[in-house]
C-alpha cells in the first residue's frame, strides 16, 4: 500500500488554492475585447491564467495561446532526488512562460545539456477555449533524452480542437534508480519519472479549465518511450482515474525485473565510487553500492549530475543497457503485464511499418571490428537482411503483440493504427529511402515543425501526405472529443475496434497526390518472421548470425528471436 508520499494526490491542495481558477488579466481581456484584423489577437499578446500556485504568463500567437515550463512540481535536488515530487512553492508575481525551458538533464551526442530543474509542462490552447478535450503528450528518447517540444502543439490544437500539454520529466538515472538505498525512501519505488507524470496528470485534473480544458476528458499519449511508459500506465495503480483515454505512438510492453537491474545500475555506477574514494576497486564498489546503507544513499546524493547524465547512454532500445519501468509492485505491478489488471480506457495505438530503420542503420556494430573483413556489399545486404526483420518484429510488438496480450482482461476498445507511407512497397517509397515508414513517421502529420524535416526534406510536403494527415487527424479529433472514445470521422473509412476475432488496422499510405486507407489485417507472428529470416538467402549464413547476435538482439521486440537463435544474455555484469 502506497503512503501519501506515493499517492497520485502527493501533493494537490497545497497550492495557493484547491482548484485552479481562470483570471485572464486586464490586458489579456484586452486583447480579446479588441481583436486585431482577421478576428485574432496581436501575435504576442500577453495570456495570464491563475493556477493553484501562481499566475503565469504566456503569450497569444496567430490565435493560439503558449504557455511553456509551467511548472507541476518543485525542483528535484539535493533532498528530494530521487524522491515522489513534490509540490511548487508558491509564487505571487506572474511567472514569466513566454518561451520554451531547458530540457531536462540529459547526453547529447559527447555534451551533457538541459537542468535538473525540469518538472514542468507547456500548455497550448486556441484562443477562446473552453471546457476542450485534453491531450496530454510525453515524449520520446528512451526515458534517457528528448524535451517537450518533441510536437509543438502550436498546429495540433486547432486541427483537432483540443488543449495540449506536453510535459517534461526526469530522465536516466535521475528519473529512474532501483538501488537500495535510494528506494528505500520512495517506498520500494525506483520509477521515479513514472511519480513526475503522475503528478503532472494530476496538475491538469487541478488546473486544466484554467486554460480551456475539459478535466473529465484527459487523453494522456506518448511517443516511443513515452508509449510504452502510456502502456504502463495502464497497468499501474497509481495512474487509475488520472486519464479517460490513451494513445500509444510506437509504444509496446516493457519493463525491467527489479534485482536484475540494481546490478546494471550498481555496475554502472562502479567507476564512478571508485574514481570517489568509496571502494578501492569496481567489484568492491559493486558490492557497495548495492546495500541499503543511508552512507550509499547520501553518497549517491552528493554525485554531480552532469556525471550521471553520461552513464548507460548507449542502450539503443535494449533494457539491458538502461533498465526502467521496474516491476516494483509500486508503481508497477510485481508481474508487470503478465496477469496484469488494466486501467481499461479507450486505447489506440499506432506503429510505422518500418520501425527498427533508424536504430538498424545507425547502429555502431556496423563501424565495428566485427566487420572489417566484410565487403561494402555484404554491409549493405546485412543492413537490409536486419531492417526487413527488425523492423516486423518491432511493428507488430509495438500494437499487435499488446492487443493480444490484453485482449482477455482489456475492458475498453483498442484501435491499431499502422503508417505504410514510405515503406517499401508503398508508392512513396523513393522519397523516404532508407528510412521507410520510420520510427516517427506520424510526427509530421501533428505538427509541421518536427525532427525530421531536415533530413527528409519535403517528402512530408506531398500532397499524398497532407492527404495522409488530413485523415489522421480527423480520426484523432473524433477520438479526442468522444466520450466513448470513438476514431468515428464524417466522411472517412470507418475504423473498427481490434478483436482477437478480427484483427484488423487503419493502414495509412499515401500517393504523390492521395491518401489511401483501408481497414484490414495485417496481422504477423514471431514464429512466422524468424521463419523468413532462416529461409533468407541474400545474406550467408555468417553474416545472418553476426545480424542476429548483434543488431537486431536483446531489442524490446527480440525475446523470440534471441531463443530461437541463442543471442547472449545481455544483461549479465561482469568486471573481467
Amino acid at each position: 500500500m502506497l503512503d501519501s508520499r506515493l499517492t497520485r494526490r502527493c501533493f494537490l491542495g497545497t497550492g495557493t488554492a484547491a482548484i485552479a481558477t481562470a483570471t485572464l488579466t486586464a490586458c489579456s481581456k484586452g486583447a480579446r475585447e479588441a481583436p486585431a484584423e482577421g478576428g485574432k489577437a496581436a501575435n504576442g499578446a500577453p495570456a495570464v491564467v491563475t493556477t493553484a500556485y501562481g499566475p503565469v504568463s504566456g503569450v497569444i500567437a496567430d490565435g493560439v495561446g503558449t504557455w511553456y515550463g509551467v511548472p507541476y512540481g518543485a525542483n528535484p535536488t539535493g533532498e528530494l532526488r530521487w524522491q515522489a515530487p513534490t509540490a511548487p512553492k508558491p509564487w505571487s508575481n506572474e511567472l514569466d512562460c513566454s518561451a520554451p525551458k531547458d530540457a531536462a538533464l540529459q547526453l547529447s551526442g559527447n555534451d551533457v545539456i538541459g537542468t535538473e530543474d525540469t518538472l514542468n509542462l507547456d500548455i497550448y490552447a486556441p484562443e477562446g477555449a473552453e471546457r476542450l478535450p485534453v491531450l496530454v503528450f510525453v515524449y520520446g528518447g528512451n526515458n534517457q533524452t528528448g524535451n517537450a517540444q518533441e510536437i509543438p502543439g502550436t498546429e495540433l490544437v486547432v486541427k483537432d480542437e483540443c488543449v495540449y500539454v506536453s510535459l517534461s520529466y526526469r530522465l536516466g538515472l535521475l528519473g529512474f534508480n532501483p538501488l537500495p538505498s535510494v528506494t528505500a525512501e520512495s517506498d520500494g519505488t525506483g520509477n521515479y519519472a513514472m511519480l513526475d507524470i503522475a503528478a503532472a496528470l494530476d496538475w491538469v485534473q487541478e488546473n486544466i479549465e484554467a486554460f480551456g480544458g475539459d478535466p473529465s476528458n484527459v487523453t494522456v499519449s506518448g511517443f516511443s518511450a513515452g508509449g510504452r511508459d502510456v502502456m504502463a500506465m495502464l497497468i499501474s495503480p497509481i495512474f487509475k482515474g488520472t486519464f479517460h483515454k490513451a494513445i500509444a505512438f510506437s509504444g509496446g510492453m516493457t519493463t525491467a525485473e527489479v534485482e536484475r537491474s540494481v546490478d546494471v545500475y550498481a555496475a554502472a555506477l562502479a567507476p564512478l565510487a571508485v574514481e570517489d574514494g568509496k571502494a578501492a576497486d569496481e567489484r568492491a564498489a559493486f558490492a557497495w553500492l548495492k546495500g541499503a546503507d543511508a552512507e550509499v544513499r547520501d553518497y549517491l546524493r552528493s554525485i554531480e549530475a552532469e556525471r550521471l547524465a553520461p552513464l548507460m547512454g548507449n542502450a539503443g532500445i535494449r533494457m539491458s543497457v538502461f533498465p526502467h519501468l521496474f516491476c516494483d509492485d509500486v508503481v508497477v505491478p510485481a508481474g508487470g503485464f503478465e496477469g496484469a489488471s488494466y486501467n481499461s480506457v479507450p486505447l489506440i495505438m499506432l506503429t510505422g511499418a518500418t520501425e527498427f530503420s533508424f536504430f538498424c542503420l545507425f547502429d555502431a556494430f556496423f563501424e565495428s571490428d566485427a566487420v572489417a573483413d566484410l565487403s561494402e556489399d555484404e554491409i549493405d545486404a546485412a543492413k537490409r537482411f536486419a531492417n526487413v526483420y527488425g523492423s516486423d518484429m518491432y511493428r507488430i510488438f509495438n500494437a499487435q503483440c499488446s492487443a493480444e496480450a490484453m485482449a482477455d482482461s482489456y475492458d475498453s476498445d483498442i484501435y491499431v493504427c499502422q503508417v505504410d507511407y514510405g515503406r517499401p512497397g508503398s508508392a512513396m517509397a523513393a522519397d523516404l529511402e532508407p528510412y521507410g515508414a520510420f520510427h516517427g513517421i506520424f510526427v509530421p502529420m501533428l505538427s509541421s515543425t518536427n525532427n525530421y524535416e531536415e533530413t527528409m526534406e519535403g517528402a512530408f510536403d506531398k500532397a499524398g501526405y497532407q492527404d495522409m494527415a488530413e485523415q489522421f487527424n480527423a480520426y484523432l479529433r473524433a477520438f479526442l472529443a468522444s466520450p466513448e472514445g470513438r476514431p468515428a470521422a464524417t466522411g472517412q473509412r470507418e475504423w473498427l475496434p481490434w478483436t482477437p476475432d478480427n484483427k484488423v488496422s487503419l493502414v495509412l499510405d499515401g500517393t504523390e497526390n492521395a491518401a489511401v486507407s483501408e481497414v484490414r489485417d495485417v496481422s504477423s507472428s514471431y514464429d512466422e518472421i524468424i521463419g523468413a529470416m532462416r529461409a533468407d538467402d541474400t545474406v550467408s549464413d555468417e553474416v545472418k548470425t553476426l545480424v542476429e547476435r548483434n543488431v537486431t538482439n536483446g531489442r524490446w521486440f527480440s525475446a523470440a528471436q534471441d531463443a530461437a537463435f541463442g543471442a547472449p544474455d545481455l544483461w549479465k555484469v561482469s568486471f573481467e
